[in-house]
């Protein structure tokens, strides 16, 4: 069989085989691999590896239709010399995503620009890749929606469609108040998802802060009982990323210290 024969073989069995991204890439790869730059089996890996990212970038527009992220954000453009208090081990770790397996969340805290929705995209955008179902809200939006669901009679048809997400991303916890009724509201819906499914949320306030932002500092220990049980605090500590052109501005800086809860092994709360 000549050499042109086995292309077009090769390249019907991938069509057979529904594989577009493997077959868009075969015909450098031959080429490489005729010209010695590529051995065999680096040759079957990249073609292999072409619809492995044709797939996920397929997932990834899915994900962006029904998923209400705000973009794309990956973690290999956060910018990690930028804000040296983060600690990169546990960045990394976080973005294998094991935690969600574990149903554990994820709380990212510490003033406005430093990277706290970033970080929290670029691990949903790496769970849509895998093929995981992903949501993401600011927390004023996600109150509103909620709230408009409850006021049609739809609140637990909205609660079950919130529960269902491997991640759900809540951003800007503490840039708005949030009403007495949607307190309540915002309790059901992390109280639906404890021990179901991981969150990831961002705050610009300290825990012990809670209570001034939902109004109820009963309701928010409540609710900071629920996501903190599993859970993986990132505590970011630095200038805005967005001001760092203005390096002569000065901002208030807020705090944000995690409330200790009983032994807790490096960033982890069991």
């Amino acid at each position: 069989m000549s050499a042109s024969t086995t292309i077009a073989s090769i390249k019907s069995h991938l069509t057979d085989l529904g594989m577009p991204g493997s077959l868009e890439a075969i015909d450098n790869l031959m080429e490489r691999l005729d010209s010695g730059s590529l051995s065999p089996a680096e040759a079957m890996d990249n073609l292999l590896a072409a619809q492995v990212a044709l797939r996920r970038e397929r997932r990834l527009i899915s994900a962006m239709r029904s998923s209400r992220l705000p973009g794309i954000k990956r973690l290999d453009t956060f910018d990690f010399s930028f804000q040296p208090s983060i600690d990169r081990h546990q960045i990394m770790s976080l973005h294998e995503l094991t935690f969600i397996g574990r149903k554990e969340n994820v709380i990212l805290l510490g003033p406005a620009g430093v990277g706290k929705t970033h970080l929290a995209v670029s691990m949903a955008v790496t769970a849509a890749e895998m093929g995981k179902r992903v949501y993401f809200s600011t927390l004023a939006d996600l109150v509103l929606s909620l709230a408009e669901a409850e006021k049609q009679g739809r609140l637990r048809e909205k609660l079950t469609f919130l529960k269902g997400p491997s991640l759900l991303v809540v951003d800007e916890i503490g840039y708005m108040p949030v009403t007495a009724g949607g307190t309540n509201l915002f309790f059901q819906l992390v109280n639906a998802r404890y021990e179901r499914a991981s969150t990831v949320l961002t705050s610009n306030k300290s825990f012990k802060e809670w209570g001034e932002i939902f109004g109820d500092s009963v309701a928010a220990s409540a609710m900071l009982d629920r996501l903190l049980h599993h859970c993986h605090i990132v505590n970011i500590k630095g200038n805005s990323y967005r001001l760092r052109e203005y390096p002569g501005l000065s901002l208030p800086q807020e705090q944000a210290s995690p409330r200790r809860r009983g032994k807790r092994k490096s960033q982890e709360v069991k």
